[in-house]
């Protein structure tokens, strides 16, 4: 299907103001071919006077003949006007509705796709189609669309009054028309790949911009401006060189009507003047013919600017619409699941999964279970498998065998949203959107009362260095919570899932990356957190997971061993290994 009838068969919403729209387009170009026509109405009464055009419908004397068209003529003019600030005021709400609609239709189909969706597409590449594209969607609307309805409406009317006033000379005056038209959907049909070329590249570059800004800090660290600029140059240069190809392309359009134009002007001007000197039609009808010919095919020049527009934003809607059918591959709806109800016994039946393009599964044949209530600890070498877990129940991926419980009734079959606020959260990596502490604290909570978000962070003992900020509680903490240390950041997210108060407690290296005091900090706040929940620890300091209930250590994406922490010392493997290496004690010398 072609990207236009896929848009507008998306946004059938917007029918009846895209009539509209085209209606108020219609008639503005109406009254706007009108003005010629009465200029060769004026010549003719100038001319022929009381034997004028005019003359045949009672108005006998030349000046009132004029005073009618003065009349006329404002009355045109007001109509022209009229119907373009209509049309104007209408094509462009209909473009910023249009592509805020889709914008935020886009979005939040992205939200829906599974995790695997973004490993395989960089984010660049996405915020470049949610933004840019639909923006190119949007000038397209804002004024592509009135003008190509008007360059098709004037050639109907304008060879209408040819076709009245005489046949034989409208034929030879149309003759450029249609080669026009042919000329610029073959220019139009070679700019297609070259422009789905230049959106590509420039969601290349933005995904370069995007990594790179990210990442700022290592960048200055290691001293890679230069090479970092190298990089975003040659995206740049490969942006430029596409967009290059095309330019070239699209500016051979304008000569090559230019030159059709000229043969029509020059057979209207000759062979019309001709027919006029010998009498065939007045000097009126051949004025209305000249100034109807510039009026016909003068504004064929925009086609040039009109395929070049039109072109780019159908490459920006075709990545839209390839992105809003991109399949959803989690099921959201499902059985609900009140947040009041949930017991929180968890189990892990036959678990195999393997990521997208991994050679050996990550998870392989798991089989464990949780009480309700309990803690479970994840503990084990990077890549063991530790996290996967956390991403299936969470729902971030399927597997591809077995199955994942709670209180008896597999994930997959509960509603996604009623599963997700079921859980707290606490990553590595915090994620704090660009707002106010406060706000942080209270995110996917905007219910929660500012009493309640200041004992939560009392809880996660961040209330003292929150009152030391600025604004307090009100404090922006900027983009990703730059503003803030990775510790406070921490905190943050703590009292957030304290605010939440889950009956299921997810914590994934949740105090890696802070110092000692912070950990602490932080470790005491847990304690209290996990009473009574169901506490899912993943973790590589063994001193955050020693008292857990149940310790699981994963290795080569199977458990190797299972136990409390003495039990786990006497069995003298893979987790007295751990311990040793990170406490320093030595092996207990063998007993003969």
């Amino acid at each position: 299907m072609h990207p236009l009838s896929r848009l507008f068969s998306h946004a059938r919403n917007y029918r009846r103001e895209v009539r509209i729209a085209s209606l108020y387009s219609v008639l503005n170009k109406f009254f706007d071919v009108l003005p010629e026509v009465l200029i060769g109405v004026a010549v003719d009464v100038v001319v022929n006077q009381k034997a004028s055009f005019l003359a045949r419908f009672g108005i006998v004397e030349p000046k009132d003949q004029l005073m009618l068209l003065a009349l006329i003529t404002v009355f045109v003019w007001v109509g022209e006007s009229l119907f373009q600030y209509l049309y104007d005021v209408r094509w462009r709400d209909l473009a910023q509705n249009l592509q805020h609609d889709l914008r935020m239709e886009a979005y939040r189909h992205v939200q829906k796709l599974d995790m695997a969706y973004f490993e395989r597409n960089r984010s660049g590449n996405l915020l470049a189609v949610l933004n840019e594209d639909i923006n190119q969607m949007e000038r397209f609307l804002n004024g592509g669309a009135n003008d190509l309805i008007q360059v098709f409406v004037g050639s109907l009317m304008v060879g209408g009054v040819f076709f009245v006033l005489t046949h034989e000379l409208a034929f030879l005056a149309l003759v450029p028309v249609p080669l026009i038209l042919y000329g610029a959907f073959w220019f139009q049909r070679r700019l297609a790949p070259r422009y789905g070329a230049v959106r590509e590249a420039a969601g290349a570059l933005a995904a370069r911009l995007n990594n790179n800004i990210q990442g700022i800090a290592t960048v200055k660290a290691y001293a890679a401006e230069d090479y970092e600029a190298g990089h975003i140059e040659q995206g740049s240069d490969d942006y430029r060189a596409r967009n290059g190809e095309a330019i070239r392309l699209s500016a051979a359009i304008t000569p090559v009507i230019r030159m059709a134009i000229l043969a029509g002007f020059t057979v209207t001007l000759l062979y019309g003047g001709f027919m006029a000197l010998n009498g065939d039609i007045g000097v009126g009808s051949y004025s209305v013919l000249v100034y109807l010919t510039q009026r016909l095919l003068w504004p064929l020049t925009r086609l040039a600017d009109l395929t070049d527009l039109y072109q780019r934003s159908m490459s920006s809607i075709e990545r839209v619409m390839n992105l809003l059918q991109t399949p959803v591959n989690i099921r959201y709806d499902g059985r609900a699941l009140p947040k009041a109800e949930v017991r929180g016994e968890l189990a892990f039946e036959g678990i195999t999964f393997a990521y997208e393009g991994s050679s050996r599964p990550a998870l392989d044949g798991v089989d464990l279970r949780i009480g309700a209530g309990r803690s479970a600890a994840f503990v084990g070498s990077t890549g063991g498998g530790k996290s996967t877990l956390i991403k299936l129940l969470l729902r971030f991926y399927e597997p591809q065998q077995g199955r994942v419980l709670l209180d008896g009734v597999s994930v997959n079959e509960l509603n996604l949203q009623d599963l997700r606020r079921a859980i707290g959260y606490v990553a590595q990596d915090t994620f704090l959107a660009d707002a106010s502490v406060a706000q942080n604290i209270a995110y996917g909570m905007p219910d929660a009362s500012r009493e309640a978000v200041i004992e939560a962070a009392k809880s996660a003992e961040a209330h003292d260095f929150i009152v030391a900020l600025p604004q307090g509680y009100d404090t922006p903490v900027g983009e990703r919570g730059m503003r803030l240390s990775g510790g406070q950041r921490q905190r943050l997210a703590l009292a957030r899932a304290i605010l939440k108060n889950p009956p299921i407690l997810v914590l994934d290296e949740a105090t890696s990356a802070v110092d000692n005091e912070t950990e602490a900090a932080i470790q005491r706040s847990l304690d209290r957190l996990v009473v009574g929940r169901t506490t899912l620890i993943v973790a590589h300091r063994l001193s955050t997971v020693r008292h857990a209930d149940t310790i699981h250590v994963i290795d080569g994406g199977r458990i190797a061993e299972s136990g409390t922490h003495e039990e786990l010392l006497a069995l003298d493997g893979l987790y007295a290994s751990l311990w040793r290496l990170q406490t320093g004690e030595r092996r207990a010398p063998s007993r003969v």
